[in-house]
Parts: C-alpha cells; sequence; structure tokens
C-alpha cells in the first residue's frame, strides 16, 4: 500500500519532522493543526478564534489530498482547559455539521503555548 505524504503553502507550516498528512488510497491522516496561519504566525484571540484557525489548516490540508472536512471521519481536539470546552464546541459545531466521531481531552501543555490542537482522519 502507497503512502504519500501532503503539503500545502496554504496550511501553517510543520513545526517539526513530520508531513501535514499522509495520504493513503483509503484514508487520509492529518497531523494536529495549532492555530497559526500558513507564514506560521499564532493567531490571537478567543478560543473559537483559535479554534476555527485550527480547522481551517486542517480544511487546506484536506483539500490539497483531495479530500474535504465533509469525508471527516475522527477528530481528536487537545485543550489546555476543560473551561474552554463548550465555546471550542460553539466553533467546532459551525465546521463539522456532519458530526464525525471524535475525542476532546485536557492536555497539560501544547507547542508553542497554545491552547488548541486538532487532528484528524478523513476518507480520500
Amino acid at each position: 500500500m502507497s503512502a504519500t505524504p501532503v503539503y500545502t503553502d496554504k496550511a501553517a507550516p510543520v513545526a517539526g519532522p513530520y508531513s501535514q498528512a499522509i495520504k493513503t488510497p483509503t484514508t487520509i491522516y492529518c497531523s494536529g493543526q495549532i492555530p497559526c496561519d500558513a507564514q506560521g504566525n499564532l493567531v490571537e484571540g478567543t478560543i473559537q478564534e483559535k479554534t476555527g484557525a485550527c480547522i481551517a489548516n486542517l480544511k487546506a490540508v484536506l483539500e490539497e489530498a483531495g479530500s474535504s472536512i465533509e469525508k471527516v471521519v475522527k477528530v481528536n481536539v487537545f485543550i489546555t482547559d476543560m473551561a474552554n470546552f463548550a465555546s471550542m464546541n460553539e466553533e467546532y459545531a459551525k465546521w463539522f455539521i456532519h458530526k464525525p466521531a471524535r475525542s476532546c481531552v485536557a492536555v497539560k501543555q501544547l507547542p508553542k503555548g497554545v491552547d488548541v490542537e486538532i487532528e484528524c482522519i478523513a476518507l480520500p
């Protein structure tokens, strides 16, 4: 089975030795996206704005891989404070109207000091 790395300049650049996603014939595995723009500048603002930035990055990566947000089947959300859970969900629901499977866990710390990171698995 082939596995192809996916990169796009329309999403946040990677912060280490990994791909933005890996595409196989049956699945696309997207690396976690943090709230930053395509130039790597961190997004400031509310948890909703930061969540939106993470998902916009995922959308760009998925589109580069030939997929879309609508084909996402599993999402993992990492947040540093569960007090942000409801606000994060508010923005999340605008993007994932088809309600894919999801986990959301609180973590002590995320890369670059951000308070949300989102990864997903999608169909091609």
